[in-house]
C-alpha cells in the first residue's frame, strides 16, 4: 500500500558517515594535494582540529520493489533544510591524522547519523578506478576537484553487483549499508567556504512466498539518504559591510526527487537525481536585500531493481531558479528568504515550471572581510500528490 509524501518543514540537513582520510571539509586541501594560499592555520591549510556548522538540506526516501513487479511500494519520503543558526550538521577535521567526523541530526528529514568517522586511507575512492563511488553519488567534473570517501559493509549473496548508475541487486538474505562523503577541496574556487554532499544507501533482500498462490519472489528494501551542505570560516558580524553592494558567483549542487505524476499515475516511481551548476548572488548591504540565481544541469537518475526506470527529467535537463532574501545578522546569523520560481527544460524542449508550495533560501558570510558566501536552498512542489523536493547548497566569492 502506497504511503504518500511527507514533507518536513524547511529547516534542515543531512546524513553522513563513513570513514577515510583526505583533506578538506572543515579542513584544508593541502594534505590532499589541493591548491591553497600557502599560509598556515587557514581553512585551506589547517593546522588544528576544528569543527564547523553547515548550512544545507537532507532527504530520506524508503520503499520496496519485488522481482515479479515493476513499481515501488511502501514508500515514505521526508526532507528538511536548515539555516545559519539551526544547523544540526557538523563537519570536523583533524589535519594531524587526516580524520573527518561528520554529525547530522535532522529528525524532520528522518536522518540522524550520530558521529561518522572517515579515517582509513582505503576509504578514498574516485570515478574511473576499479573501486568507484556507489550508485547515487554524483560524478562531478575534474575541474571541481571533488574528493570522495566511502565506507560500509554488506553480507549475503547478490544477483548483480550494480554499478555507478544501478543499485546492487541482492539475492535472499542480502544486506548492505554504504555511506559516501564527498567535498570540494578548499582553495579550489573559494578560500573560506566549501560545499559537500553525503549519500547513504541501505539495501536488503528477502525471499517471500505468496500464501494465496504459493509463488515466490524477491523483495528488495531500500532506505536512501542524500544531503548537501556548505561550511567554512564564518565572518564576524562586524566585518559585513553596512553600505554599498556586491556580487558573488560560484558553484551550486542540489539533490532532488522530481515526480509530478503521482496524482495521475499512482504507480509512477520516484528516483533521486543530482543537479550541478553555478549560482550568482547580488547583495545590497544598505537595503539588506539579497537576490540569487541558480543554474544547473540534471544528472541521470539512480535506478533500482525491478521498477520500470522511467524518469520525467532525463540527463541533460537544464534547471534555473531565482530567490530573494533579507540580511539579519543579529537574529539569523546571515540572510534568509524564499525561492520565487523554478523551471526545468528537457533536451527535447519540454518545460516544467515547478508549482512552489514552500521554499527557503539561507546563507551566511565567510572570510575575514565577508568576501565569500555559502548556504542552502529548498523548493517543494505544490500540486496535490506531487513528490517534488529540491535541496541545494552553494558557495560564492566576490
Amino acid at each position: 500500500m502506497r504511503k504518500f509524501i511527507v514533507l518536513a518543514s524547511a529547516t534542515a540537513l543531512t546524513a553522513c558517515g563513513g570513514a577515510g582520510p583526505q583533506s578538506a571539509g572543515s579542513v584544508g586541501a593541502v594534505n590532499a594535494g589541493g591548491s591553497g594560499s600557502g599560509t598556515t592555520g587557514t581553512f585551506v591549510n589547517p593546522v588544528d582540529t576544528k569543527t564547523y556548522d553547515a548550512i544545507g538540506g537532507a532527504q530520506h526516501f524508503e520503499y520496496k520493489t519485488r522481482s515479479d513487479g515493476n513499481s515501488q511500494y511502501s514508500e515514505l519520503y521526508a526532507g528538511d533544510a536548515n539555516s545559519a543558526r539551526d544547523s544540526g550538521i557538523t563537519v570536523s577535521y583533524n589535519p594531524r591524522d587526516a580524520i573527518f567526523e561528520v554529525t547530522v541530526n535532522r529528525t524532520k528529514a528522518s536522518v540522524s547519523t550520530g558521529t561518522n568517522r572517515f579515517q582509513d586511507p582505503a576509504h578514498r575512492t574516485n570515478f574511473g578506478g576499479l573501486v568507484q563511488p556507489q550508485n547515487g553519488v554524483p560524478q562531478l567534473p575534474d575541474a571541481a576537484a571533488i574528493q570522495y570517501l566511502q565506507s560500509g559493509s554488506s553480507s549475503g549473496p547478490i544477483l548483480n553487483p550494480g554499478d555507478t548508475s544501478h543499485y546492487v541487486v541482492g539475492n535472499d538474505g542480502f544486506s548492505s549499508q554504504v555511506q559516501t562523503f564527498f567535498y570540494q577541496k578548499p582553495g579550489t574556487t573559494t578560500q573560506y567556504v566549501t560545499y559537500a554532499g553525503y549519500v547513504r544507501n541501505t539495501l536488503g533482500t528477502t525471499k517471500i512466498t505468496d500464501s494465496a498462490t504459493n509463488a515466490t519472489y524477491l523483495e528488495n528494501s531500500y532506505s536512501l539518504d542524500r544531503a548537501v551542505f556548505a561550511y567554512g570560516e564564518r565572518s564576524d558580524n562586524s566585518v559585513v559591510p553596512k553600505t554599498g553592494s556586491a556580487s558573488y558567483a560560484g558553484d551550486m549542487l542540489a539533490t532532488m526527487v522530481f515526480n509530478p505524476l503521482i496524482d495521475n499515475d499512482p504507480l509512477a516511481s520516484t528516483y533521486f537525481q543530482w543537479i550541478t551548476g553555478s549560482h550568482t548572488t547580488t547583495i545590497d548591504f544598505a537595503k539588506l536585500s539579497v537576490s540569487s540565481t541558480f543554474n544547473g544541469t540534471v544528472s541521470a537518475a539512480a535506478l533500482d531493481a525491478y521498477t520500470n526506470g522511467n524518469t520525467v527529467l532525463p540527463a541533460g535537463t537544464t534547471f534555473v531558479a531565482h530567490g530573494s532574501g533579507t540580511i539579519d545578522l543579529v537574529n539569523k546569523g546571515g540572510f534568509t528568504g524564499t525561492v520565487g520560481d523554478a523551471k526545468f527544460t528537457t533536451p527535447g524542449g519540454t518545460a516544467y515550471a515547478v508549482s512552489i508550495a514552500g521554499s527557503s533560501l539561507d546563507g551566511a558570510f565567510f572570510g575575514p572581510a565577508a568576501q565569500e558566501i555559502g548556504g542552502g536552498f529548498r523548493i517543494v512542489g505544490g500540486t496535490p500528490d506531487q513528490r517534488i523536493d529540491i535541496l541545494g547548497a552553494y558557495t560564492g566569492k566576490k
